[in-house]
C-alpha cells in the first residue's frame, strides 16, 4: 500500500501557473518591432507616393501642376504689339510687360551678378539644393528666415504660377499645408526643368520673366524703364541695382525706394567680389556711387493714346475671345491698314483747320454776347451746363456721396483746383486752369469737334482714323461712336435710287415751290421743302446739275417720285447700318442719325463699282514666334451694278464740274489741280448748322469728315460760318494736298474711271449754261465722257450752299 502523503516538490519541478500559461518570452518586442517596420514602410510610402500624387492632383487635392507639353513649351507672358500697314509700331498691350531677348543679348554681368547672389551652387545642383534648403530648414526653426529656392524653384513658380488660385487644390487651403503643396510643385517642376533644358536656357528664360519692379517684367523693359538702354549695355553697377531688386522689387525698387535699392545693390556687388568676378577696390568704387536712373514707365497700354487704337483694340479681342487667345498676355503682333503717314497728314489737317475754325466760332459768340448753347430761335438755353452736369459720372458719383445733402453737393461742384485742360494755344495742347468741375464742363462745350476717316473703296482698308481733337482730353469717337444728321451728304442715296431704277443724270425736274403730300400714323400730311437760300430758279435742272448745287426742291420731288422707304433701302444697302425713318425729307438728310464710318463705307461702293467692301482694320494676326495664326482679306458683295456706280461717280464729280456746284471751294488748294486729276464730293449741313459734313472721292482714295459741336444745340447761326463746305470741306482739301505732295505713298494725280462699255444711258447733256454750239454737240452724245472736263473752267460764282 503507497504511501498517501507524498513528498513536496522541488521548485524546478513545479507545475506553470496557469495564468502564464500560453505566454512566450520577447513576443512583445517583437510586437514593437512590427510596428516600428510598418510605420518605417507607411513613411517610406507616402514620401515616395506623395510626389506622384502632388503631381497627378489627386482627388484635386493638390492643384494643378505644369503638363509636359507646358514644360517643353512654356507659355510665358508677352506683349502683344500693334504695327501700321507700313511698319511702324503704334502700341503694345499688355498686363505683365516684357520682351524676350536670348541670353547673347544681356550683359554677362547680369548672370554673374544673379548666380553670385541667388544661387552659388547653381551649376552643380539638378533643380534642388540640398545644403542650402538643409541651411534654409536649420535656421528656420531658429527664427531666422533665409531663402533657399533655387534660380529653377524661382523660374518655375515665375513661369508656371504655381501659386495662383486657378492651380490651387483643397489642401491649399489649410493653413502652413498650402505652401508645403505650393514648395513640393516648384520642387518638382525645378527638376523637369533642369532635364529638359541646359544651363544657359534656364538663365535665359529667368532673366526674361521675373518682375524688376514698376511694371516691368523681363530685362528688356527693366533696363528700358529703369535706365533707358538695352540688356547688352548694362554696366557691373546697373547690372547689381537690378538684380538686387528681384528680392523684392516693391521694398528695392531704386525709383521710390533709392536708399533701400543702393544698399541692396552693394550687397550684390559685395557677392559679385566674393565670387572672384570683381577685385576689391572695384567693388569699393562701385558702392560708393549713387544709382543714376535714366526712369521711363510704361503703361498697360504703351504708345500714343489715339482714337483707331481703341477700335483696333476691340476688334483684335473680340477675334482673341473667338479664338482663345488672349492679348494682353500671348504676344501676339497685329498688323493694321492704317498708314502712319497718312494717319499724319489727317490729324495735322484737322489740327491746324479746328484750330482756325476755332477762333472764328469764339468770335461769333463772343459778338452775340451769349453762349453758343441755343435753341432753335438762337435764345440760350437755361440752365444748360446744370444739366448736361446731371449726365456726367463725376456728378453722380458725387451725388451719391452727398445724399441728402444738397449744399454739400453744390459746393463740391464748385469747388475750383488746378486742372489740365486742352487749349489751342499751345502746340502740345495741354495747361493747366483753375476751375470748378462746373467751370470745366463749361469750358470744354464751347469746343467744336472733328471726325475723319479715310478709306481704301477698292480693299476696305481703313488708312486714317481721326475721332476728334486731342484723345487725352476727349475720348468720345467722333468717327464710329459719334451719329449725327448727315443733311445734304444724304443727296446722292437719292439720286443712286433714281439711277438704278432707270433715271439718268440728264433727266431733269424743275427747281420750283412744292407741296409733298403724305399719310403720317392715318392722317394727311403736307410738306413744304425750301431751298437754302429760299429762292427758286425755275429752271428745268439735270439731276447731276441739281446735285451738284445742292437743290432741295428737286431732291424732295425725286424723292417723292422714287420713294422715301425705296431711298432707305437704297442707303442700306451701300453701307449705311443705322436705322432710317421712311420720311419725305429722308432725301435732306432727316431721316436718322449716321456715323462718319457709315458714310465712309457706302460712298465706297460708288467707286469700287457697285461692290460694297466691309471696312477693316486689321490684315493680319501673327503668334509671337511670325506665325500667321489669320489672315484678313478683304470682304465684297455685290450692292449694286457697275453701270449705277459709275452714274454716281460721275454725279458726284458735278460738284466740281457743274457751274456752282458746292465743291468749289477745293479750287482753293492747287496742289490738287495738277494733271487730269478728278475729284467728286458732296458738302452737307443740317438745318441749323450744327453739323458739318463733306465727302471727298479721289481715283484711289474715298474720306468722309464731320464738325459740329458736342451737343447740336451749340452751332454757327448763318451759313457764312457754318456750313460744311466752310467747316468740313478744308479739311478734306488740306489733307489731299499733303498726300499728294507725300511722294512716298504713291497715291498719283489722275481721272476716275472710264465708263464701262455696258452703260447705254445717256449721262454727258448740255445745260443752261453752255454756249448752243456746244449744246448741239452733247445733245446726242452718249460716251462723251471727257466733255465736260474740257468744257470746265473754274466758276466765278460763289458755291450755292446746301
Amino acid at each position: 500500500m503507497a504511501d498517501e502523503t507524498t513528498p513536496p516538490a522541488s521548485p524546478s519541478s513545479a507545475t506553470p501557473d496557469p495564468a502564464r500559461r500560453g505566454r512566450r518570452p520577447g513576443r512583445g518586442t517583437r510586437r514593437l518591432v512590427r510596428v516600428a517596420w510598418t510605420v518605417f514602410f507607411l513613411v517610406v510610402g507616402v514620401v515616395l507616393a506623395y510626389p506622384l500624387l502632388v503631381k497627378s492632383n489627386f482627388l484635386f487635392l493638390f492643384g494643378k501642376s505644369p503638363s509636359l507639353e507646358e514644360l517643353e513649351n512654356p507659355k510665358v507672358e508677352q506683349a502683344s504689339e500693334v504695327f501700321t500697314a507700313d511698319g511702324v509700331l503704334l502700341g503694345r498691350y499688355f498686363r505683365e510687360n516684357r520682351s524676350p531677348v536670348p541670353l547673347s543679348q544681356m550683359s554677362p554681368w547680369l548672370t554673374k551678378a544673379l548666380i553670385a547672389t541667388e544661387d552659388a551652387r547653381f551649376y552643380e545642383h539638378s533643380g534642388i539644393d540640398a545644403p542650402s534648403l538643409a541651411s534654409t530648414i536649420y535656421y528656420g526653426l531658429k527664427g531666422d528666415k533665409r531663402g533657399g529656392s533655387t534660380i529653377s524653384q524661382q523660374l518655375a513658380k515665375n513661369l508656371y504660377k504655381t501659386r495662383r488660385s486657378e492651380n490651387r487644390g483643397g489642401l491649399s487651403h489649410v493653413p502652413g499645408v498650402g505652401v508645403v503643396v505650393a514648395k513640393t510643385k516648384e520642387w518638382i517642376t525645378a527638376v523637369e526643368l533642369e532635364r529638359r533644358y541646359t544651363k544657359e536656357e534656364i538663365l535665359r528664360m529667368y532673366l526674361n520673366t521675373v518682375e524688376y519692379g514698376s511694371n516691368a517684367f523681363g530685362i528688356k523693359v527693366a533696363a528700358k524703364t529703369f535706365f533707358s538702354t538695352t540688356p547688352d549695355s548694362l554696366t557691373p553697377e546697373q547690372a547689381a541695382v537690378l538684380i538686387g531688386v528681384l528680392n523684392n522689387p516693391t521694398a528695392f525698387n531704386p525709383k521710390f525706394h533709392p536708399v533701400a535699392a543702393t544698399k541692396r545693390r552693394n550687397v550684390v556687388l559685395q557677392r559679385l567680389g566674393q565670387a572672384g568676378y570683381l577685385k576689391p577696390a572695384e567693388v569699393q568704387a562701385m558702392q560708393a556711387e549713387p544709382i543714376v536712373l535714366d526712369y521711363q514707365v510704361e503703361k498697360h497700354v504703351d504708345g500714343p493714346d489715339t482714337y483707331f487704337r481703341g477700335a483696333i483694340s476691340q476688334a483684335a479681342n473680340k477675334w482673341c475671345d473667338e479664338h482663345g487667345y488672349d492679348l494682353y498676355r500671348d504676344g501676339l503682333k497685329v498688323y493694321t491698314t492704317i498708314d502712319s503717314r497718312m494717319q499724319e497728314h489727317a490729324e495735322e489737317a484737322v489740327d491746324q483747320r479746328m484750330k482756325s475754325l476755332q477762333q472764328t466760332f469764339d468770335n461769333f459768340w463772343r459778338n452775340q454776347r451769349t453762349n453758343p448753347w441755343v435753341d432753335e430761335d438762337g435764345n440760350e438755353i437755361p440752365n444748360f451746363i446744370e444739366t448736361q452736369m446731371k449726365r456726367t459720372e463725376s456728378y453722380k458719383t458725387l451725388a451719391a456721396r452727398y445724399q441728402g445733402q444738397p449744399a454739400r453737393l453744390d459746393s463740391a461742384l464748385n469747388a475750383k483746383r488746378p486742372m489740365k485742360v486742352f487749349t489751342w494755344k499751345k502746340q502740345d495742347h495741354d495747361t493747366t486752369l483753375v476751375m470748378s468741375p462746373l467751370d470745366s464742363l463749361a469750358y470744354y462745350k464751347h469746343f467744336l469737334q472733328a471726325g475723319m476717316m479715310t478709306m481704301d473703296p477698292y480693299t476696305g482698308s481703313i488708312k486714317a482714323w481721326v475721332g476728334g481733337l486731342d484723345y487725352r482730353f476727349f475720348q468720345y469717337d467722333h468717327v464710329r461712336q459719334g451719329k449725327r444728321q448727315a443733311g445734304s451728304t444724304f443727296k446722292p442715296f437719292v439720286y443712286l435710287t433714281a439711277l438704278d431704277n432707270g433715271y439718268s443724270p440728264c433727266d431733269r425736274i424743275r427747281d420750283q415751290r412744292v407741296t409733298i403730300n403724305y399719310v403720317e400714323n392715318g392722317k394727311p400730311m403736307e410738306w413744304q421743302p425750301a431751298n437754302v437760300t429760299r429762292e427758286y430758279t425755275g429752271t428745268n435742272m439735270t439731276l447731276r446739275h441739281a446735285m451738284a448745287r445742292s437743290v432741295n426742291s428737286v431732291t424732295a420731288q425725286l424723292t417723292e417720285k422714287v420713294g422715301w422707304g425705296k431711298v432707305a433701302q437704297y442707303a442700306h444697302k451701300v453701307g449705311i447700318t443705322s436705322p432710317l425713318l421712311s420720311v419725305p425729307s429722308i432725301g435732306l438728310g432727316s431721316g436718322g442719325d449716321v456715323s462718319v464710318y457709315e458714310m465712309v463705307d457706302a460712298y465706297s461702293t460708288f467707286m469700287n463699282s457697285g461692290f460694297r467692301s466691309t471696312p477693316r482694320l486689321i490684315t493680319r494676326i501673327e503668334d509671337r514666334n511670325g506665325n500667321v495664326l489669320q489672315q484678313f482679306d478683304p470682304v465684297q458683295k455685290r450692292a449694286i451694278s457697275p453701270e449705277t456706280a459709275w452714274l454716281m461717280t460721275y454725279m458726284l464729280r458735278g460738284g466740281m464740274e457743274e457751274q456752282g456746284g458746292t465743291s468749289q471751294a477745293l479750287w482753293d488748294f492747287p496742289e490738287l489741280w495738277h494733271k487730269d486729276n478728278q475729284i467728286g464730293g458732296k458738302t452737307g449741313t443740317t438745318s441749323n448748322y450744327s453739323d458739318g459734313w463733306y465727302m471727298g472721292l479721289t481715283k484711289d482714295l474715298v474720306s468722309g469728315v464731320w464738325v459740329g459741336g458736342e451737343d447740336r444745340s451749340i452751332h454757327f447761326l448763318r451759313s457764312q460760318q457754318g456750313e460744311g463746305g466752310r467747316m468740313a470741306l478744308p479739311i478734306f482739301g488740306r489733307y489731299m494736298e499733303k498726300v499728294y505732295q507725300d511722294k512716298k505713298l504713291n497715291y498719283d494725280y489722275g481721272p476716275f474711271p472710264k465708263a464701262p462699255a455696258t452703260l447705254k444711258r445717256k449721262y454727258v447733256c448740255y445745260t443752261e449754261y453752255e454756249p448752243r454750239r456746244r449744246r448741239a454737240e452733247a445733245v446726242d452724245s452718249i460716251s462723251a465722257d471727257n466733255l465736260l472736263e474740257q468744257l470746265n473752267t473754274k466758276s466765278s460764282e460763289a458755291p450755292t450752299p446746301d
